[in-house]
């Protein structure tokens, strides 16, 4: 009946430990009588240590401990790279060592097949590796590529933009963007950022032109409005109201075709040059109320006189209505300006009651001895023509012949007067 054995499995190495007899680390290695421990290989037996402390079985499983702890790190390596866990170039240096560590390592197992697990692990390291290196240029390309864009967009910006803030603000978000891009090769980074930076202070210089200018338009702009300021608080005082409103006018179609001034500086002229209007037209308005009520007082009064003319006796006693129009037209003189919305109306209401009067006496006249005094008759033939002549002016709308026609018609009723008066 031959021994009896157990088998133990320890990760992917199966071990098998002898219960009666011989145990199975002497298949892979042997302790000779003065205690040199060997291992066998593919290639041969090798001296792997010495073993003075005890039986030769508690030598061989000493020695065989070392070669399971080369196992667990070889299966350790294995598990990691089947999980994902890790990348494959993170495990290269430890297969290496391995590698290298078993043609001399002082281990008592089968070294010829951890050598080949660990020429398999090689394979796969070598090839994740390759992998690696394929993603990182892929990711390399990826880094320059989005750069680059950011680059060129930063570029335009720095070339054309106006809008100062949100440019600003888009530049500043491009960095915050680029420092979030891993992997672009440093050469291509370099080459990049200079670039960005460029682009960066090309658009600071040209903004701080743009603004160094908008403040010099500024400070011109608080000069001229300054001046229109000046003037508009002189003009508050002024009592040329047509003229001086006129002016006001004009200065703030002035202001409004200035520029801005610094907002502070804007502000207080501002201020000033609307006090300065609103202290003008509240003098006027004030003097315009005191006119408008004059002026009604003067229509109100004209009103009656109208009605005293309108109420002489025209049609029974010619001569006394014509003195008592002379009055009337002498105190009409007298009174002052009215309203203008009622001035024609009341001047046309005067004329008719002249002409009226006129009419009554010409006719009286020529019922009377027309042909006792050839002169007077001339005369009021003479004032008839004049009248047509007014009536012919005024109907065709020519101001200057009218004005020329009623002073030849005042003229020649001034020397009719004179004649008709008794002697």
């Amino acid at each position: 009946m031959g021994p009896r054995s157990a088998t133990l499995v320890k990760g992917r190495e199966t071990r098998v430990v002898m219960v009666d007899g011989e145990t199975p680390q002497s298949q892979f290695g042997r302790i000779d009588a003065d205690g040199t421990v060997y291992v066998r290989t593919a290639a041969g037996e090798r001296t792997v240590g010495s073993w003075q402390a005890g039986s030769a079985e508690e030598g061989l499983a000493h020695f065989s401990r070392r070669y399971d702890d080369l196992v667990t790190e070889v299966v350790l390596i294995e598990n990691r790279l089947a999980s994902g866990s890790t990348d494959a170039s993170h495990v290269a240096g430890s297969v290496k060592r391995l590698t290298d560590s078993l043609p001399t390592a002082a281990a008592v197992g089968d070294l010829d097949k951890l050598a080949a697990r660990l020429e398999v692990l090689s394979g796969k390291v070598a090839e994740g590796a390759e992998k690696a290196k394929a993603e990182r240029a892929a990711q390399r390309e990826a880094a320059v590529v989005a750069k680059t864009a950011l680059v060129a967009e930063a570029e335009l910006i720095a070339a054309e933009s106006t809008q100062w803030k949100t440019a600003g603000d888009r530049l500043r978000a491009i960095l915050d963007e680029w420092k979030a891009i891993r992997g672009a090769d440093r050469k291509s980074d370099g080459d990049l950022w200079k670039r960005y930076a460029a682009a960066r202070d090309a658009f600071g210089r040209r903004r701080g032109s743009h603004f160094a200018s908008l403040d010099a338009a500024r400070r011109e702009s608080q000069t001229a409005k300054e001046k229109l300021v000046a003037e508009a608080e002189e003009l508050a005082t002024s009592s040329e109201w047509g003229p001086a409103a006129t002016r006001l006018k004009q200065l703030m179609g002035d202001w409004k075709g200035t520029g801005r001034a610094p907002r502070e500086a804007e502000d207080t002229l501002w201020t000033r040059f609307r006090a300065a209007q609103d202290a003008f037209f509240a003098r006027r308005n004030e003097v315009f109320s005191e006119r408008d009520a004059e002026q009604r007082n003067n229509q109100k009064a004209k009103e009656e006189l109208l009605a005293e003319a309108e109420n002489l006796p025209i049609d029974t006693d010619v001569r006394t209505a014509q003195a008592k129009m002379r009055d009337i037209q002498s105190r009409w003189e007298s009174v002052g300006r009215v309203p203008r919305d009622s001035m024609g109306d009341l001047e046309s209401r005067l004329r008719a009651v002249e002409e009226d009067i006129r009419d009554a006496a010409d006719s009286e006249w020529r019922r009377g001895s027309a042909d006792a005094n050839p002169l007077l008759t001339q005369m009021r033939n003479q004032v008839a023509e004049a009248e047509q002549r007014l009536e012919r002016a005024r109907a065709a709308g020519d101001k200057r012949r009218v004005k020329d026609a009623e002073q030849a018609l005042d003229s020649k009723r001034r020397f009719l007067q004179l004649a008709e008066q008794p002697q």
